[in-house]
């Protein structure tokens, strides 16, 4: 005959010890311990103090960094939102910002947008309600109210990349016009004379909204000998990316057709499209792409960019929050970096020979 066997309950992991129960332990008060977690020992006899440190080890107890943080009026945090974590130009400036922060004694907090500009209020609230001493943003800049509202909260914030045109406060950010000159030039001295600018949806973005002006002023600044359009693509749409190279080819006639990629997702799309299209980088279509990564150099034969100075955007975003924080009063800073080109095989008109 087959027992039956009762299958034992789960077990139920032993609750985190309390200050309560460590008072109670030691047979103190409340009072007591707090004095001795705040290393204020001179304050109890040695009876007592050895009594607490007994408690404290035979419960495991271990303090709220947190709530140890806000009895000090500090939570030594820091909160970061960024628009698209998947962009290589947002993982890039976390690094930065994280190694200042930590440089300086403060913890990062994280909020991805995931390009949802409807959640620009939700990730800033959300980070105040951890008790952020301030903010860096790098969002769309579509909820310019979110902001204002963290401002009213008396939080210093540092914007990255992405102006809010309404808010008076730190700005570190690439120089988009000269890169964006930079990348021209370079492409018209290699001999490419009609362009294609290609960016994700303006939508507001200010970054984006700059890269295109200065595009335009360089095209119209050649005095019709290069030709120009800029052109927004988006990831539901590949085909009309690939039309609009297609084109790109077909007025560039003899000459050789170029695109300016707005950032790296685009510089992959545009990859892409040139796969599908049988197309060779270089003789076929030069591109330069914001934005240096690490597969730049493995993509046909090396793909030409503009590096942003992504770790010196975040060094220098938390360096200014931080002296914020620390009682500076000035005018609202503007520090715009250069960005340096990198030439590869993308924008060579004349494959190797050899």
């Amino acid at each position: 005959m087959n027992k039956l066997t009762r299958s034992s309950a789960p077990a139920v992991p032993p609750a985190r010890a309390t200050i309560s129960d460590v008072a109670r332990q030691a047979g103190v008060s409340k009072a007591t311990v707090s004095r001795f977690l705040n290393r204020r020992e001179e304050l109890l006899t040695p009876e007592i103090a050895v009594r607490v440190e007994r408690a404290i080890r035979a419960l495991g107890y271990s303090p709220s960094p947190m709530a140890q943080a806000l009895k000090r009026g500090r939570s030594r945090l820091i909160g970061l939102v960024v628009a698209d974590v998947t962009n290589p130009f947002s993982v890039a400036v976390l690094r930065g910002a994280e190694r200042a922060c930590q440089e300086a004694g403060y913890l990062l907090m994280l909020f991805n947008l995931g390009n949802e500009a409807d959640r620009e209020r939700e990730a800033i609230e959300s980070l105040v309600s951890y008790q952020v001493e301030g903010l860096i943003l790098n969002t769309l800049g579509a909820d310019a109210g979110a902001v204002g509202d963290a401002l009213r909260h008396g939080k210093p914030m540092v914007l990255v990349d992405r102006r809010h045109h309404d808010i008076q406060t730190d700005f570190v950010s690439l120089d988009n016009a000269g890169a964006v000159r930079l990348a021209a030039a370079h492409l018209v001295e290699a001999g490419y004379r009609e362009l294609l600018f290609v960016s994700e949806p303006m939508a507001g973005v200010s970054s984006r909204l700059e890269r295109e002006a200065a595009f335009r002023s360089f095209v119209a600044d050649q005095g019709g000998k290069v030709g120009g359009r800029p052109f927004e693509s988006t990831a539901e749409a590949p085909g009309a990316l690939d039309e609009a190279l297609r084109q790109l080819r077909a007025r560039a006639r003899r000459g050789k057709a170029a695109v300016l990629a707005g950032n790296a997702v685009i510089s992959l799309r545009v990859a892409d499209a040139a796969a599908r299209l049988g197309w060779r980088f270089g003789p076929d279509l030069g591109l330069v792409g914001f934005d240096e990564t690490e597969w730049a150099a493995l993509i046909g034969p090396g793909l030409s960019t503009i590096a942003q100075p992504t770790d010196d955007l975040g060094r220098l975003a938390a360096t200014c929050l931080v002296e914020r924080l620390n009682g500076l009063d000035l005018p609202p800073r503007q520090i715009l970096l250069p960005g340096r080109l990198i030439k590869r095989g993308s924008s060579r008109p004349e494959a190797p020979t050899g």
